[in-house]
């Protein structure tokens, strides 16, 4: 099955080779039209040398009805010294009959420069004539016709591709909602079961340190299943103090990461509220900083920074490889990963929950090969 990426550069060839054949069959056909009203034009220009040099009670109806039927090509007749001397299928808006001949003299001179022109002698005493004329409305229409077909064929590609994106998109979409919502569920029984466990187990050993350890665990499951059963429905967003959000992840990172972890807080002074689903939020900035200390590989320094702009900026930096400029733009696509560990789900989840649910921006600020990287959300 064709990627998304081949149809759209199958549609783009396609929309290529059809204006490319569409200008060289217009070119062969605007070329033998020109030929054709050439000759038109010489047998015209002829005809006018009949008429003007024809001597009394010479049968002209012939010579008429050759100069009358020409109803499509403009024509202009001026003398050696370029005065009009009459004109033909020419527009030409002038208020009298001064400017109107001024105006046709121009456009006689135009259409002897651009090689449009038939000269006619009527004798050794009576000089000659020009007989110059420019394309048909048909020429014309034709010429600009491959143009208006590649803005059609255009249209329809772009029509097209964005049809194939939705589609794409809203397929994507039931997968998310699907898979989501399945892992929920399938949460849903174990955890209750654990937590009967947890509660069996305390009051059996009420002194036992461990259980409470366990029962935060459990807790952890629980928000996870809540999260995945958020994925799909349209969460409620919360008036948050940020401060206190990202506090309360960098508290779960710092108990769950090594000692040789350092995450510097440069939030605390930012007083400002955001309109966010915490548990969905807090779900992307974790997954900003366990993909950090991956990068780290288990030491080195993450920072945490918010701005209290329009939108809220929040930056999250960590001291790992970094990404390679050519995988930059593949971080938030699903499936990708560096890890050989992983289903490269993670900032695919993160970019959909901030940018589709809370209407935000996630994206790479800078990376740099063997320093580090700093992801952005802005909200």
């Amino acid at each position: 099955m064709l990627s998304i990426n081949r149809i759209k550069i199958v549609l783009v060839l396609a929309a290529v080779i059809i204006a490319a054949a569409s200008l060289v069959v217009s070119h062969i056909l605007v070329r033998d039209l020109a030929i054709e009203e050439r000759n038109r034009m010489e047998v015209w220009a002829e005809a006018m040398r009949s008429l003007s040099t024809a001597e009394e009670n010479t049968d002209l109806n012939l010579v008429l009805k050759v100069i009358n039927e020409n109803n499509t090509i403009p024509v202009i007749v001026t003398d050696e010294q370029g005065n009009v001397q009459t004109f033909r299928n020419v527009e030409i808006d002038a208020k009298n009959y001064e400017d109107s001949m001024a105006v046709a003299s121009k456009m006689a001179a135009r259409m002897r420069d651009s090689g449009r022109d038939i000269k006619i002698s009527l004798g050794a005493d009576a000089g000659s004539i020009h007989v110059s004329y420019d394309e048909s409305v048909m020429i014309t229409r034709l010429s600009f016709y491959p143009y208006v077909q590649l803005g059609i064929v255009l249209i329809f590609v772009v029509i097209a591709i964005f049809a194939l994106l939705t589609s794409k998109k809203a397929e994507q979409n039931k997968v998310w909602v699907g898979l989501s919502k399945e892992t929920a569920h399938q949460l849903g029984t174990p955890i209750s079961s654990l937590m009967a466990w947890t509660e069996i187990l305390r009051e059996t050993y009420p002194n036992d340190e461990l259980i409470p350890e366990m029962d935060k665990d459990v807790k952890r499951l629980q928000l996870i299943a809540e999260r995945f059963s958020k994925i799909g429905s349209i969460p409620e967003p919360v008036d948050t103090p940020l401060a206190e959000m990202l506090k309360h992840v960098v508290d779960y990172m710092d108990r769950r990461t090594s000692q040789k972890v350092r995450i510097i807080d440069e939030f605390s002074d930012c007083k400002a509220h955001v309109m966010v689903n915490p548990s969905l939020f807090e779900w992307v900035l974790e997954n900003l900083c366990k993909n950090a200390v991956d990068a780290m590989e288990g030491g080195g320094t993450i920072t945490i920074k918010a701005v209290a702009s329009n939108p809220v900026i929040i930056d999250v930096t960590d001291t790992g490889k970094g990404i390679e400029k050519k995988n930059v733009k593949n971080v938030f696509r699903p499936g990708f990963t560096t890890k050989t560990r992983g289903w490269g789900l993670g900032l695919s989840l993160a970019k959909r929950i901030v940018e589709e649910y809370h209407h935000g921006k996630i994206y790479v600020l800078k990376s740099e090969v063997g320093k580090g990287t700093t992801f952005r959300i802005e909200v």
